[in-house]
């Protein structure tokens, strides 16, 4: 599943930052291993999930940081938007910390925006279940012919 991840996740930063890697943000390199982990120990459907929950969690550290009021921080608000503290197992646990990790990352770069990262995760986790919905609809079909032909 990473494999699949990775290719789709490299197609939406391509779609961002355009076709010529080297013209890519430093941090990429180092956050999209990170975003890999995520879907790796989640899956998908919960990855997305949680990729817009850290865009969330973003969202509230930077208008804290902007009104200058209390940030409780990024391992708070995402805590508090994916509801982690109800069920943690250890991929809820691996997906939690990896998340912290590449927020810490990418904020780095002062000239990127984490949520574009988390953007681009988040669309690469909906392009994967997308097709792994319209293969699994395709095997369907196919067994259903396969029985309707006995």
């Amino acid at each position: 599943m990473t494999y699949d991840f990775g290719l789709h996740l490299t197609q939406e930063l391509g779609n961002r930052f355009g076709a010529d890697t080297d013209s890519w943000p430093a941090t990429a390199e180092r956050v999209t291993p990170f975003l890999a982990i995520v879907v790796d120990a989640l899956g998908a459907d919960e990855g997305l999930r949680w990729f817009e929950a850290a865009r969330e969690a973003h969202r509230r550290v930077a208008e804290a940081e902007r009104d200058r009021g209390y940030n409780f921080g990024f391992a708070h608000y995402l805590d508090t938007a994916t509801g982690v503290d109800k069920d943690v197992t250890l991929p809820v646990l691996a997906a939690f910390e990896t998340l912290k990790a590449a927020y810490t990352v990418a904020r780095h770069e002062d000239s990127m925006d984490v949520d574009v990262y988390f953007d681009c995760a988040a669309q690469a986790c909906s392009r994967l279940g997308g097709a792994r919905r319209d293969r699994m609809q395709q095997l369907e079909q196919g067994q259903e012919r396969r029985a309707a032909a006995r």
